[in-house]
């Protein structure tokens, strides 16, 4: 059996999929990719037990209409990245070996039968709706930030998606901080679900996800999600647990108001990040009547100071704030003003947001220093 395609469109579709494989498998099967052909088409599928990521392209010629095998996918890919532009690749399989030619270079490849390869169901969705790629990316890029990384609650690994009659919100936190975000959809009567994607699913969707407004399915079945683009599958199982109430944490009754020039105030915080503590990253904020003094200093004794001018009528104020949580939310906006609402040294600071297809809320919780 062989086929042949061209460099590009088989580099395409394994470093579409090339992510999801871990270097270290409890099982030999998962360090390979699964190729499959079927009418001139090849799909690749790569797996983890927890996501698996389906990727397809067209063949230049088959000699076969139907026929899966896997291949080891990081030799593959390294490989095929090592090879030049504009070459044609002829993958010729037979018994347990493949060999890839491609000019005047040749590789051997031990291969393993497809029948061992494990893969997910796509059948079982129970509610499905469509969304432009660019309402997911914004979604992933205003709130994933606040995604805990290690944390014993698992449930906090990952981000929620909250879907309504006619939105779609996710909600990330680490329990420091809190990023939550919310879309419109062009669809009503949809039931209301919850549903928690871990960390990496979170980070593999968003390497997927274009900027543009091309729509995707959005799949949910009891325990994955599925995200379906043009030419790529995106699969992962769900985390089973239960995701704190979020509204409780959001403050309703911040009422001071700090307003200032987004840029101007993300410089000045990157600037006393320099000389703030390694590991806890606190800064000062000392706030009078429109002035805005932030303090920073560290375990050998650096310090800094720097002031500037904001629009600010409320009551004197000193609070600390881990400097990384701001900065994340100031990197993400995308207006030419920040608002901070406040309400006293101990209680959470509150930042909103808007793109040009979802709101979103910002909570930051104060730290003694």
């Amino acid at each position: 059996m062989k086929i042949s395609l061209t460099r590009e469109n088989l580099l395409k579709v394994l470093q579409t999929v090339g992510g999801v494989v871990e270097k270290r498998q409890t099982m030999p099967i998962l360090g390979n990719v699964l190729f499959q052909v079927f009418q001139n088409t090849l799909t690749v599928t790569a797996s983890d037990l927890e996501i698996e990521t389906r990727a397809q392209t067209e063949l230049e010629s088959s000699d076969t209409e139907q026929f899966a095998i896997t291949l080891p996918a990081i030799k593959l890919i390294n490989i095929v990245r090592s090879l030049p532009d504009g070459l044609t690749i002829i993958l010729d399989f037979e018994e347990s070996r493949c060999t890839l030619s491609a000019g005047r270079s040749r590789f051997k490849l031990s291969t393993l039968p497809a029948d061992d390869f494990p893969t997910i169901d796509l059948t079982q969705a129970e509610l499905s709706f469509a969304l432009s790629q660019h309402q997911l990316k914004q979604l992933i890029q205003h709130a994933g930030f606040a995604m805990a990384s290690q944390d014993v609650r698992f449930y906090l690994n990952g981000m929620l998606f909250d879907i309504s009659n006619q939105a779609l919100r996710v909600v990330a936190t680490d329990g420091h901080r809190l990023s939550t975000c919310v879309t419109q959809l062009a669809i009503d009567g949809l039931t209301p679900t919850q549903a928690i994607l871990p960390r990496k699913g979170v980070l593999e969707l968003s390497k997927l996800i274009g900027d543009d407004d091309a729509l995707i399915q959005f799949s949910l079945a009891k325990n994955y999600l599925t995200v379906q683009f043009e030419e790529t599958v995106f699969t992962c199982k769900l985390v089973d647990g239960r995701f704190p109430d979020y509204r409780r944490v959001i403050p309703q009754n911040n009422t001071q108001l700090l307003q200032t020039d987004r840029e101007l105030l993300r410089s000045l915080l990157q600037r006393a990040s320099i000389l703030s503590n390694d590991k806890f990253k606190g800064v000062r904020l000392v706030l009078s009547t429109n002035l805005l003094a932030v303090n920073a200093s560290n375990s050998e004794q650096d310090e800094s100071h720097e002031d500037m001018a904001v629009d600010y009528s409320g009551s004197h104020m000193e609070i600390g704030f881990n400097v990384s949580y701001i900065l994340d939310v100031l990197n993400s906006m995308q207006e030419d003003c920040v608002t901070l609402l406040l309400n006293d040294a101990n209680s959470s600071c509150l930042i909103q947001a808007a793109s040009d297809v979802c709101e979103c809320q910002h909570v930051i919780m104060p730290m003694r220093l």
